[in-house]
C-alpha cells in the first residue's frame, strides 16, 4: 500500500514540477507553448481562408472551447495521466509478475528498437485503441452522456477539438495508455506524437480545409524535416551537407504531393470527414455514429464506419435534444454524473 501511495505522490509531484517548468521555461520541446503555437496557426488559417465564410472568427462558444483546451490538455492530465495511470500500470505489471513471473515492462521488445520505430508503434496502437474507445462512447448509453459535451459544439472550429467531458480523460487514458505504458512508452517519449496528433485534431475540427495534395505535401515536408534533422534516432542523412538535406526535404515534399496526396483523406482524418461525425442528422441506419477516427481515417474505411454523404460544410451540428443541454463549463462538467442529467 505504501508503494502505491509513494508512486501516486511521486508521479503527481514530478508532473506538477514538469508542468510549472513548461510554463516558465519556453523551449522547442515544450507542450504548453506548442499548444499555443499550433492553436495560433489554425486560428490564423481560419481567419485567412475560412471553409464556412459566413461563420464568425470568434464563433459561438469560442472562449469556452479555449478554456477546455488548457483544462483537458494540462490541468486534468496532472492527476489522471501521470499519477493515476502510473499506479494502475504498477499494479497490473506486479500482478503479471505474481501470476507468471514475467516482467512485461522490463522485457518488452521495443526497448531494443530505434526511437522512430517505437514512436510509430506507439502512434498506431494508441490511435487504434482511441478509435475503439470512441465507438464505445457512442454505443454505451452512460458513456454517451459524457460524450455529449463534445457533440454540443454548434459551430465548428479548431478549439472544439479539446472540448470534452473530464470523464473522457478517465475512459480514454484507462484503455489508451495502459498498453503503451506496459510497453515502456511514456509521456516523455511521446512528445512528437502528442504534437502531431494535436495538430491533426485541430485541423479536423477547424473551419479550414485543403486538398489531399496540399496536405500530402505538408505531411511529407514535416517528415522530411524530421529525417533531415535526425529526430527520433533517424540517422539516414547523418553527416550529409545542408544542400543534400535541403534537396531531400524538397524531394519528400514533391513526392508527398503527387504520390501520397491522392490517398491522404483515406489515411488521415479531415474536416470534410469529421464534420459528419458531428452531424445533427446522421445517415439512415447509422444512429450510433460514423467517422470515429481520431487521427487516422483508415480504421473507419477498414471497419465500414466511414461515410461522407456530400459536402457537409453547412450541415447542422449537435444531437437531438441539445437545445436544453448546458452551455457553461460548470453545467457540462457535472452532466452525466446522475442518470445523464445535471
Amino acid at each position: 500500500m505504501q508503494d502505491i501511495l509513494n508512486t501516486f505522490i511521486n508521479s503527481y509531484g514530478s508532473y506538477a514540477s514538469y508542468l510549472w517548468g513548461e510554463i516558465t521555461h519556453p523551449s522547442l520541446h515544450n507542450y504548453f507553448y506548442w499548444l499555443l503555437i499550433v492553436s495560433a496557426f489554425f486560428f490564423l488559417l481560419e481567419w485567412l481562408k475560412p471553409w464556412r465564410e459566413g461563420q464568425a472568427l470568434f464563433r459561438k462558444d469560442f472562449w469556452l472551447d479555449f478554456f477546455y483546451m488548457f483544462f483537458n490538455f494540462f490541468l486534468f492530465s496532472l492527476v489522471i495521466y501521470n499519477a493515476a495511470s502510473n499506479v494502475v500500470v504498477m499494479l497490473l505489471n506486479d500482478g503479471i509478475i505474481a501470476l507468471t513471473g514475467f516482467d512485461l515492462q522490463a522485457s518488452n521488445p521495443l526497448r531494443t528498437l530505434p526511437m522512430w520505430s517505437i514512436l510509430l508503434v506507439g502512434f498506431v496502437v494508441r490511435d487504434f485503441v482511441q478509435w475503439w474507445v470512441h465507438r464505445l462512447l457512442h454505443r454505451v448509453s452512460w458513456l454517451w452522456q459524457f460524450h455529449k459535451v463534445h457533440h454540443s459544439v454548434e459551430e465548428m472550429g479548431f478549439a472544439a477539438h479539446l472540448r470534452y467531458h473530464w470523464m473522457e480523460n478517465v475512459v480514454y487514458r484507462t484503455f489508451e495508455y495502459l498498453p503503451l505504458a506496459l510497453l515502456g512508452i511514456g509521456l516523455y517519449d511521446f512528445f512528437i506524437i502528442h504534437i502531431f496528433t494535436l495538430a491533426v485534431g485541430h485541423y479536423n475540427h477547424s473551419n479550414f480545409h485543403v486538398s489531399g495534395r496540399v496536405s500530402g505535401a505538408f505531411f511529407s515536408l514535416l517528415l522530411g524535416l524530421a529525417m533531415a534533422g535526425g529526430l527520433a534516432d533517424i540517422t539516414l542523412l547523418q553527416g550529409e551537407t545542408w544542400f543534400v538535406k535541403a534537396a531531400f526535404v524538397a524531394g519528400c515534399t514533391f513526392a508527398g504531393a503527387f504520390l501520397l496526396g491522392p490517398f491522404m483523406k483515406k489515411i488521415f482524418n479531415s474536416p470534410e470527414m469529421h464534420i459528419w461525425h458531428h452531424a445533427y442528422e446522421l445517415p439512415k441506419g447509422r444512429e450510433y455514429g460514423i467517422n470515429f477516427g481520431i487521427t487516422l481515417a483508415i480504421w473507419d474505411y477498414l471497419f465500414g464506419t466511414a461515410a461522407i454523404p456530400h459536402d457537409g460544410k453547412e450541415i447542422r451540428l449537435g444531437f437531438p435534444g441539445d437545445e436544453t443541454f448546458p452551455h457553461d463549463f460548470k453545467g457540462q462538467a457535472v452532466f452525466g454524473l446522475s442518470s445523464g442529467k445535471e
